[in-house]
């Protein structure tokens, strides 16, 4: 196996300090979590206590001041625990850096530090009922009037929309502009007219919280728009490259531990009065997989180096992101098989990951999407 250099001996402290926070404080949990729909709100106060959430914040805003690699520690000791149920990612490496990129300083003075400390659970509300990957068909609306914004829409398969204290909304400032007419709004959670539906039920990631919103006349002061009027789409595609790759590097991790969970079974299992282990089909077949993740490990820790050094081109983070997930939904439904009628089980981790692993390939921009983007950087136009 080829050594990762991407980690210093600081960052794989963290990754230990991790794996005991996920082994004390979630994973006895997640079961009862994917039961009810949503994680207990304490577990974002432990968390925010631990140091765990907007790690890459500046301290002056109640983060670490980390860089974004500890982040990346976060999100793949995660995706190993399985641990689908937390949003944090989304929290802290996707809303926080709106904020902090975009964000007046009263802005980031009131919202960060309490979103590190776990107070204030984020969402962005960026899909809706016929717009998913193509956020230039959006329809909610924010019309100014006077000092307020007044905003109108639905949105849809938002994560952390149920615990949400506040939302990124994606709205359209002028409807006749196209991508050019979106803006970024600030909305707090108990905002009149602004209404939680019901918790969305999904085939996998039962514990993680995906809601609808709906906005009937939200009456937001002007101070709520988050930069300038107009440039939310290109806020969005700026930040575009590291929201994929969280992406893809949950997904590599994950594959990781659907073959190590796979290796401890079929040394165990027996069949025909040997282990699983001991066919020759069962070896190469994990030889195979072995090798396709190390490949996917080396390409995306490549482009977190890419991605540090500001290098990073939103067609490679889409490669990233389309691989990785085609990659990690084949190696699951491999390991499945090995696991025999066991597999089909929900008590094992592999019946949980095959569920959960579905949406990596649709959410964050569909793969298909994802394919017309790298066609785009190739000079392919279609027609």
């Amino acid at each position: 196996m080829i050594e990762r250099t991407l980690f210093s001996e600081d960052h794989e402290s963290f990754r230990d300090s991790v794996r005991k926070f996920l082994a004390k404080e979630v994973e006895p949990h997640h079961s009862r979590w994917e039961d009810q729909g949503y994680v207990d709100r304490e577990i974002w106060l432990k968390a925010g206590e631990n140091g765990l959430l907007c790690t890459s914040m500046p301290e002056e805003y109640g983060g670490a001041g980390a860089d974004r690699l500890y982040s990346v520690v976060l999100m793949e000791e995660t995706s190993r625990a399985n641990a689908t149920g937390l949003g944090f990612g989304l929290h802290s490496e996707i809303v926080a850096p709106y904020l902090l990129s975009y964000g007046s300083d009263a802005q980031k003075q009131h919202y960060l530090p309490r979103m590190a400390r776990g107070e204030c659970i984020s969402a962005i509300a960026m899909s809706e009922p016929a717009a998913g990957s193509d956020l230039q068909g959006i329809k909610t609306s924010a019309i100014r009037d006077g000092d307020h914004y007044v905003l109108n829409g639905s949105k849809i398969f938002i994560t952390n929309g149920w615990h949400a204290d506040l939302v990124i909304v994606v709205a359209k400032t002028n409807p006749n502009a196209g991508a050019k007419g979106t803006s970024l709004f600030l909305v707090d959670a108990g905002t009149p007219g602004f209404e939680k539906g019901k918790r969305l039920k999904k085939i996998g990631m039962k514990a993680q919280d995906t809601a609808e919103l709906f906005f009937d006349n939200v009456r937001v002061p002007a101070s709520a728009l988050l930069g300038k009027e107009n440039q939310g789409f290109i806020y969005l595609m700026q930040e575009l490259p590291w929201e994929r790759m969280q992406i893809a590097l949950m997904a590599v991790a994950n594959a990781q531990a659907a073959i190590d969970w796979t290796i401890t079974y079929v040394k165990d299992r027996k069949v025909f009065g040997t282990t699983v282990a001991s066919f020759q089909n069962t070896r190469f077949k994990l030889a195979e997989l072995q090798t396709e993740v190390q490949i996917a490990q080396v390409f995306v820790d490549r482009c977190m180096e890419l991605l540090e050094k500001k290098q990073l081109d939103t067609a490679t983070a889409s490669m990233a992101k389309y691989w990785t997930t085609d990659l990690q939904c084949k190696v699951i439904d491999e390991c499945l098989q090995l696991h025999g009628g066991y597999g089909y089980m929900w008590e094992y981790p592999i019946a949980q990951a095959y569920a959960d692993a579905r949406v990596q390939r649709i959410y964050g921009g569909t793969n298909e999407i994802m394919k017309e983007l790298i066609t785009r950087s190739m000079g392919l136009g279609a027609g």
